[in-house]
């Protein structure tokens, strides 16, 4: 309460001082601490909780410096929004939804389109059933673990149920033709674990629902050209995707729900169908399975409906139906229960259950949905070409491809890591899915093709570095150059320009997880064999490298599996394991859940409305002037920030970015909503904006907006190191700082210091024409 009032007051005396002026420092990501980038031991939290705050130097908070800071700058203030993304040990559990989080940057990287908005509707739909694919894959793999390996297989096996006496009670002989031996009672029962996966999918999204979504952002009327602007980002309801969120959960807890009944049904179904059935089980069977084709019709139609609603603050809910989809599902799975525990005599399980079918089924529908986004993202490209777009804007398609593939080699590793615990080598069950060891054994043939790649790759870092040293040798004039040093510096700066070559990476990884997934497809069903078996009558070399490729995949999904659980269990415990995965997340959860509901939640939803709350207030309260100063991940925070402030306050403030990575990266990755349009839109729409970049960041870079008759953005590459060798400023050897640290460099200061110069304190200002 005394910090509240305290607060009040020295707003109240910095509205009587024109001179006001604000640093609000967001960082990167990684997360710091408020004492590192304020630079004092001593700081206090002046607004936000334990998740997002913003800190002060104690000595501005007591001192009521609200126009300038004891050491005669601007106030500095801290916006820590490191805990969105790497809090608690629940975050381990985000691991389980990496697939999700790919599939979801793939609706963000359409193509800029001009006059094509049914095609951006479909470029969003089919992203969506993408997503759906992913949710039903996941499920459908805990099902092959728990209803076919083990229950179906292992439990109907003799010698594998008695090497494991926990299945016992599931085993018709070891428990002498026990009440839950029956194998539709089996199956019941082992479906309680791909349920519990969905209730906890549902549990997550919800929990984070609640604490990212419901974050309402500040609120403003709509601008007459909003609806023709660069970017989406500017809308009022951008960060409010609430209400699309619980739609697209619904739909997605209903279809995990129904995949775990249709795979406890359908074993029971085939049996009443059989000649000789029983009539009425049959009918019921019958009847069971229209209702549930019809429940995942209605879910399908669901994730079809319209997506996000971002010209305005989308707080209505959807039909009863829809919000009720969930229970339906959950009603029709214990319908499901009941109707496979029932009593048929004479029934025994042998061999698989039909997981080749789905599992087949699902890879296709897969990758049909690729290539039709493949098309859809062309068309849009082609109606506003951009030469910087990823991929020639085929990004999307791309990155929705490895999160498919993502997916299957977690669905794979996972069912190929219970089928060698249960059976190890003796061979008394099936096994997997003859697919999954399909798929696994393409998983080589990739690495070989990333490894060339990363080779040639490298060979050209190396003669770029070699070409580089005399630019070095050209920066530091006047200076004793030492040849160890400037090789040094030279490699630094070749290794920087391998982000730039990340998308021709992604592209060869996304077009050989295609045509290899298709091979292996095709070849699953061709022959219903694994790989080793289907080549035993072939020649030598094809039969030997068949079963090279085959353990060698089996091999690699073991150990990728390994790592999952152990990285997984490392994180919960350790929290800084955790922070490192949360720097993933940080890049990955800057965009809103459109495409998946049990991605990891958007940060940004919460942290762009914290900082346009902070600085309306602030520029309403003090009249002053505010730097909006970004470092990497929070210049992106930043200029969304921008884009989401009303004009008039948007004059009041100037931006810093540096280390940033909007063009390199999200310029490129992102072109409708980073594109050129929207960054030189920005440039004009703010008072005014700096940039800050080095040679050897392989994140940041310059954001290539032109001058326009006014002053440049980007300033020229800072020079790192500040010294060659030795000098008299700089007696020790100078660090590389490459993506760190620029707030030590001079030039920092003196841009800041310029962009408070320009900036005016009365309203309206006009724009300054000159550069500084």
């Amino acid at each position: 309460m005394e910090h509240a009032q305290e607060r009040a007051l020295n707003e109240t005396a910095a509205a009587q001082r024109p001179e006001a002026a604000l640093e609000l420092l967001v960082h990167g990501v990684g997360g710091t601490t408020p004492d590192r980038m304020l630079d004092d031991p001593r700081t206090t939290r002046v607004a936000g909780d334990d998740t997002a705050a913003v800190f002060r130097r104690t000595a501005d908070v007591e001192a009521a410096a609200q126009h300038t800071g004891t050491d005669g700058r601007p106030v500095p203030e801290a916006y820590v929004w490191c805990n969105l993304t790497s809090g608690n040990g629940a975050r381990a559990l985000w691991l389980l939804l990496l697939p999700f989080m790919v599939v979801n940057l793939a609706h963000w990287m359409r193509p800029a389109a001009h006059g094509r908005p049914r095609t951006i509707r479909l470029h969003g739909l089919l992203v969506r059933l993408a997503g759906l694919t992913l949710t039903v894959l996941l499920v459908a793999a805990a099902c092959e673990v728990a209803l076919d390996l083990a229950a179906w297989q292992c439990a109907g096996t003799s010698a594998c149920a008695e090497r494991h006496s926990w299945l016992g009670f599931l085993s018709p002989t070891v428990s002498d033709g026990g009440w839950w031996s029956r194998p539709g009672r089996r199956l019941a029962l082992a479906a309680f674990l791909p349920a519990a996966l969905v209730g906890l999918l549902w549990y997550l999204s919800l929990r984070t629902w609640n604490a990212y979504e419901s974050q309402l952002p500040l609120t403003r009327p709509s601008q007459p050209d909003e609806a023709g602007a660069p970017t989406a980002l500017a809308r009022p309801g951008f960060w409010y995707g609430r209400r699309l969120v619980a739609r697209l959960r619904a739909a997605h807890t209903a279809a995990g729900l129904l995949t775990v009944a249709a795979a406890t049904v359908g074993p029971a179904v085939r049996h009443d169908r059989a000649p000789g059935g029983p009539a009425a089980l049959d009918t019921a069977g019958v009847l069971l399975a229209a209702a549930l084709l019809t429940t995942a019709a209605f879910a399908v139609a669901v994730v079809c409906s319209r997506g996000r609603s971002e010209r305005r603050l989308d707080e209505d809910t959807d039909a009863p139906l829809v919000r009720r989809l969930p229970l339906a599902a959950l009603l029709l799975l214990a319908l499901a229960l009941v109707y496979a525990g029932w009593e048929r005599p004479g029934w025994t399980s042998s061999g698989r259950l039909p997981g080749d079918v789905a599992f087949g089924g699902i890879t296709l529908v897969q990758g049909l949905l690729v290539l039709a986004l493949a098309v859809v993202t062309h068309l849009l490209h082609r109606s506003r070409p951009d030469g910087r777009a990823a991929l020639r804007g085929l990004g999307g398609p791309a990155v929705a491809m490895l999160a498919c593939a993502l997916g299957g080699v977690m669905s794979g590793g996972v069912s190929q890591r219970v089928a060698d615990w249960l059976d190890g080598t003796h061979a008394a069950v099936p096994g997997p899915p003859v697919l999954l060891t399909w798929q696994a054994s393409v998983i080589p043939l990739v690495l070989v093709v990333v490894l060339v790649l990363c080779g040639v790759l490298a060979r050209h870092a190396l003669r770029l570095a070699r070409a580089e040293r005399a630019a070095v040798a050209r920066d530091y004039p006047g200076e004793h150059l030492e040849p160890d040093r400037t090789r040094r510096i030279a490699r630094v700066r070749a290794l920087a320009t391998l982000t730039d070559r990340a998308p021709l990476l992604v592209a060869v990884v996304s077009v050989s997880t295609l045509l290899l997934g298709a091979a292996a497809l095709v070849g699953a069903l061709a022959t219903g064999q694994t790989p080793s078996r289907a080549a035993r009558d072939a020649q030598g070399f094809v039969q030997g490298a068949a079963e090279t490729a085959q353990a060698l995949g089996s091999w690699l999904i073991g150990l990728g599996f390994i790592l999952f659980v152990t990285w997984g269990r490392r994180a919960y415990k350790d929290a800084s394991a955790r922070r490192t995965i949360g720097i993933l997340w940080d890049v990955g959860t800057f965009w809103p859940r459109a495409a998946h509901p049990f991605a990891p939640p958007c940060y940004a939803e919460r942290a762009v409305p914290d900082l346009t709350w902070r600085i309306d207030t602030w520029t309403r309260s003090t009249g002053g002037r505010l730097v909006l100063s970004g470092h990497s991940q929070g210049s992106v925070l930043a200029a969304a920030t921008a884009w989401q402030l009303s004009p008039a306050t948007r004059r009041r403030v100037a931006l810093l970015t540096y280390g940033s990575p909007l063009e390199r990266l999200y310029g490129r990755w992102f072109p409708a909503h980073f594109g050129p349009a929207a960054l030189r839109a920005l440039h004009h729409e703010v008072d005014c904006w700096r940039n800050l970049y080095r040679l050897t960041d392989p994140i940041g870079g310059p954001v290539r907006v032109p001058a326009d008759g006014g002053p440049e953005v980007d300033r020229a590459p800072l020079k790192d190191p500040l010294a060659h060798g030795r000098t008299d400023d700089h007696p020790l050897p100078a660090p590389v700082l490459g993506h760190s640290d620029y707030q030590e460099d001079p030039a920092f200061a003196e841009e800041r210091e310029r962009l408070l110069t320009r900036l005016r304190p009365e309203l309206p200002v006009q724009r300054p024409q000159a550069g500084p």
